[in-house]
């Protein structure tokens, strides 16, 4: 019997939170329940929230080495599994052309002439991997149906090789920004987990984790106006990250307190369009949100 990779739900809220990642209880649960059950984990939610960022501190927390496939409109098998080394396919031709198509043929389908993509290098790792399948909601729905066998059985098929299985079941995390729907044949399979933005008071713990150096009473005025600033109908609102970026700024400038010229200045760390800060600038009541 294998090890389990948590022992429980508060071990892997401890595991992940050393990793820097201070996870919700949902979390926790959510992520304990797909390393025990040895399912995949399909996290939607809007961007900059720490999905991807989860995928890191599950790879950080458990040891292992963290395998990523980037997904964007077009990606396909040769990107996302597998393709053949053509050039060095031409190469053996060349060099056989006194031998036989067939002995030719059986050589230049084989481990030598093939490049190993991101789900072939999950599936054949020596060791234990987590594998992210970032913004699957960017590819083409032709993805899902190149992954529903790997989420299912741990295993990939290449025609010319045959059905390889994972040495190693990988923890499998995808996620999406729920541009379009994902099919249902791809939920059945994993677990599903959304998470959003955070509460004002996991935020603020988020946030002085990474920038110990930001008191209490900033820290709090801080989160209370990014809290305002995704309230308004922004083109991007501002992700935890860039909440943190904004402390450390904070911080860099020597402040000790936020004042309304002070965040108007500033705004540019976390609003990424000039219709955003305009819009910030007109609507944002920075008095009412500074007082607390």
């Amino acid at each position: 019997m294998s090890t389990p990779v948590f022992t429980s739900v508060d071990d892997t809220r401890d595991r992940l939170a050393e990793t820097g990642y201070l996870p919700s209880d949902a979390i926790a649960t959510t992520v304990y329940l797909a390393a025990t059950l040895g399912r995949p984990l399909l996290i939607e939610g809007p961007a900059g929230v720490g999905k991807t960022a989860l995928a890191g501190a599950l790879a950080a927390a458990t040891g292992n080495d963290l395998v990523r496939l980037q997904c964007y409109e077009g990606v396909d098998e040769a990107r996302a599994l597998y393709e053949w080394n053509h050039a060095k396919q031409l190469l053996r031709i060349s060099a056989e052309q006194s031998g036989g198509w067939d002995d030719v043929r059986t050589d230049i389908f084989g481990e030598e002439f093939l490049l190993a993509r991101p789900l072939l290098t999950a599936v054949r790792s020596e060791r234990p991997v987590v594998l992210l399948v970032d913004e699957l909601d960017k590819a083409d729905e032709e993805m899902e149906g190149l992954l529903l066998e790997l989420l299912s059985e741990f295993q990939v098929t290449i025609p010319e090789l045959g059905t390889i299985h994972a040495r190693h079941r990988p923890l499998v995390v995808l996620t999406s920004n729920a541009t379009r729907e994902l099919s249902e044949a791809l939920r059945r399979r994993c677990l599903f987990l959304h998470i959003d933005y955070p509460d004002a008071a996991l935020e603020q713990r988020i946030v002085q984790s990474h920038v110990p150096d930001l008191d209490d009473t900033l820290a709090a005025s801080l989160v209370r106006v990014v809290g305002a600033l995704r309230g308004l109908e922004l083109r991007k609102a501002p992700s935890v990250a860039e909440t943190v970026d904004w402390a450390g700024t904070l911080i860099s400038l020597g402040a000790d307190r936020l004042d309304p010229q002070l965040v108007r200045d500033s705004l540019g760390v976390v609003l990424k369009h000039q219709s955003d800060i305009e819009l910030a600038h007109a609507k944002l009541d920075l008095d009412r949100e500074l007082a607390g």
